[in-house]
C-alpha cells in the first residue's frame, strides 16, 4: 500500500485518508475516490489529497476483517458485518467465554495491520454481549499476511479447539450440605443457602433442598449420598467451620461417601480454602468460608467452568493465580446482563476495606483519682489520650471517632487540630457499654468494620493496628480480629459490621469481649512482637512503669 500526498490525476480508486469538507459537500475518511469525488475535489480547489493506494495483492480493510472473522468463528458466536475495517463477535447464548490466548497472541504478533481484542479467558457472558473485536489498522492488509493469519486461526482450531467459543451453561441440579455447630446463628445458615441459590441460578442451575447436618464426617457423607439419590449433578459442602486440611471433616466425608480429593487450596483470594473432589463423575466441593458472601470469589471461577461442561483439574486451579487477587474488586453482575446499564466507575475499582476506629475516652479514671489518667502527660508533655489518638491516626483506620464523657472539654482540648470525630456519651457514668454504644452510633453507614481502641493504651502503635486490618476478612471467616502476645489476648479488637447490633444491646460496665466466645469460629488472632497490646495503665503504679511516663506521676 502506498500512502501519502496523491495528485488528483492519480487518485482514482485511492482511499481518502482524512475527511475533506467543501461547500455543500463532505467526503469522509475512507471514501474510495471515483470520478465524481475527484471532480468535487477539483471544484473545491484541491490539486492533491492524502490518500492510500492499494498495490497488487493488498486486501481492503473490510474484506480483510471479514475474512479473519470467518476464520475465528467458533461455537455459539455471532458476528457483525465489516465496517471501517472492524468486525465485532458476540455471544449467541449465555455461557463461559473460552479463549485460546496463545493463538490470539500469535495473530496479534504477526503484523501490525491486524489486531484482535477479546474479553478475559473464562469470563461469563450474556447472550448478545460482545466478546471480541477485530480491527484492521491501515486501509489494506498485504494478502500474504492475511493468508498466514487465517491459516494460524484455523490450525489452532484444529489442534486445540476453536480460538474463541462460548460454552453454554448447563441446567445442573446442585446438592448443598450445610453443617452445624452449637452457637451458629440461624440467620447465617439461611444466608448461606440463599447466597448459594443465587450463584447456582445465575448459572442456569437448580438448588435441591439443602441438607443440614452435624459438623461430623459420617453425617455429611450420609447427606451427600442422599443428595446423589435425588439426582444431584454437583455436590457442595458449606462447613460451619472452614476446612483447613484435605483430611478435615468435609473432605473426609467425600472420601467416606466413595469419592476422592483432587486438590486442596487455590491461588485465588478470597477463595483460598476450597477443596475439590469427586464422587464417581459428580464434582464434590468443600466451599471456602467466603462462599457465604455473594461477592466474587474463587468458588465462582470453579462453578462457572463446571456448569460450562469443562473439567476443573488440579493444574487448572493452580493456574488461576494471575488475576486471582479478587479481594475488594467491584464487579459486574453475573452473568453481566446488566453491565451495559451500569455507570462506569469514577475511580480505579480496587479499594481497601473501610475500617473505622473508636477511641474510648469517656471514663472517670476512678482507680487513678483524683487524676484523669487520659490527661496525664508523658515525659515530653503530651497527654496520654493524645498519644493514643496520634497512634490511631498513624494507622489506615478511618474515620477515627473519639468517645468523650468525663471532663469532655479537657479531652477535646487535648485533641485540638486532629482529624477526629467526637461522639459524646451523655450517660458515660453507667459504664463502658454506654461509651461503646455512643461511638458505634456515630460510625458512618459505609464502614465495614471498626477497631475499638482503649484510651489508656498509649503503647499500641499504628503499624500494630494496620496488622489487624490486614488480617480482617469476614468472607474468609476472619470477622473478629484480636491481637495476642505469647498466646495472651489483648486490645484493640477489630469487629465486622455484622456484630454491631449485638454490641449495641450490651449494658453495664462491660465491653464486647464476651461476644468472642459466642462467635469463636469467626475469630482470627494476630500475634504481636511485643506486649503493648496487653498493657493498659489505669493505676498510678502501672503508669510509673509505662515507657515515657516515668516522671508523669510523683
Amino acid at each position: 500500500m502506498i500512502f501519502g500526498p496523491t495528485p488528483l490525476a492519480e487518485a482514482r480508486g485511492a482511499v481518502l485518508a482524512h475527511t475533506v469538507r467543501m461547500t455543500g459537500k463532505v467526503l469522509k475518511k475512507g471514501t474510495v475516490l471515483d470520478e465524481a469525488a475527484i471532480a468535487a475535489l477539483q471544484a473545491g480547489g484541491h490539486g492533491s489529497i492524502i490518500a492510500a493506494r492499494l498495490e497488487p495483492g493488498d486486501v481492503p480493510e473490510d474484506e480483510a476483517a471479514d475474512r479473519l472473522a470467518n476464520a475465528l468463528m467458533g461455537p455459539l458466536l455471532a458476528r457483525s458485518r465489516a465496517s471501517t475495517g472492524r468486525v465485532n463477535l458476540m455471544a449467541d447464548a449465555a455461557g463461559l467465554l473460552v479463549v485460546n490466548p496463545a493463538a490470539i497472541d500469535r495473530i496479534n504478533a504477526l503484523d501490525e495491520s491486524l489486531t484482535i481484542a477479546t474479553l478475559a479467558n473464562y469470563v461469563p457472558v450474556a447472550a448478545k454481549e460482545m466478546v471480541a473485536t477485530i480491527k484492521v489498522i491501515p486501509f489494506a492488509v498485504p494478502g500474504a499476511v492475511l493468508q498466514v493469519a487465517e491459516a494460524q486461526a484455523r490450525q489452532a482450531g484444529q489442534l486445540g479447539g476453536p480460538v474463541l467459543a462460548v460454552r453454554p451453561f448447563r441446567p445442573l441440579k446442585v446438592g448443598l450440605v450445610l453443617t452445624e455447630l452449637p452457637g451458629v446463628k440461624e440467620s447465617v445458615m439461611e444466608g448461606a443457602v440463599e447466597v448459594t441459590r443465587g450463584r447456582v441460578e445465575a448459572l442456569c442451575g437448580t438448588l435441591l433442598p439443602a441438607e443440614r447436618v452435624r459438623h461430623e464426617t459420617p453425617a455429611i457423607a450420609d447427606a451427600l449420598n442422599r443428595l446423589r439419590r435425588q439426582g444431584a449433578q454437583v455436590l457442595l459442602i458449606a462447613g460451619a467451620s472452614a476446612v483447613v486440611d484435605r483430611r478435615d471433616v468435609g473432605p473426609a466425608a467425600i472420601v467416606r461417601a466413595g469419592g476422592a480429593i483432587d486438590h486442596f487450596g487455590m491461588p485465588v483470594d478470597p477463595g483460598n480454602l476450597i477443596c475439590l473432589g469427586h464422587i464417581d463423575d459428580i464434582p464434590a466441593l468443600v466451599l471456602p468460608g467466603c462462599a457465604k458472601s455473594p461477592k466474587l470469589n474463587g468458588i465462582d471461577w470453579v462453578l462457572q467452568r463446571i456448569f460450562a461442561g469443562l473439567a476443573v483439574t488440579a493444574r487448572d486451579v493452580m493456574g488461576m493465580g494471575v488475576g486471582g487477587l479478587l479481594k475488594e474488586i467491584e464487579v459486574r453482575p453475573l452473568p453481566r446482563a446488566e453491565a451495559a446499564n451500569a455507570p462506569a466507575p469514577a475511580v480505579a475499582p480496587r479499594r481497601g476495606r473501610q475500617v473505622a476506629a473508636l477511641v474510648l475516652a469517656a471514663g472517670r479514671s476512678r482507680r487513678m483519682a483524683p487524676l484523669n489518667k487520659l490527661l496525664v502527660t508523658d515525659d515530653t508533655g503530651v497527654p496520654m489520650v493524645t498519644r493514643v489518638v496520634d497512634n490511631v491516626l498513624a494507622s489506615r483506620a478511618r474515620p477515627v471517632v473519639v468517645v468523650t464523657g468525663y471532663e469532655r472539654e479537657r479531652v477535646e482540648e487535648a485533641l485540638t487540630g486532629r482529624g477526629v470525630i467526637f461522639a459524646h456519651a451523655e450517660d458515660y457514668a453507667e459504664g463502658l457499654s454506654a461509651s461503646l454504644k455512643a461511638g458505634l452510633a456515630a460510625l458512618p453507614k459505609e464502614v465495614e468494620g471498626v477497631v475499638i481502641c482503649l484510651g489508656d493504651m498509649p503503647l499500641v502503635a499504628g503499624p500494630m493496628i494496620d496488622r489487624l486490618l490486614a488480617a480482617f476478612d469476614p468472607e474468609e471467616g476472619r470477622a473478629i480480629v484480636m491481637p495476642t502476645f505469647r498466646g495472651k489476648q489483648g486490645n484493640p479488637m477489630l469487629w465486622a459490621r455484622e456484630f454491631l447490633p449485638e454490641m449495641m444491646s450490651i449494658t453495664g460496665d462491660v465491653g464486647a469481649r464476651h461476644l468472642v466466645g459466642k462467635h469463636a469460629d469467626r475469630v482470627a488472632e494476630v500475634e504481636m512482637a511485643d506486649d503493648a497490646v496487653l498493657r493498659d495503665f489505669d493505676t498510678t503504679d502501672a503508669l510509673k512503669k509505662a515507657p515515657g511516663f516515668a516522671g508523669a506521676v510523683r
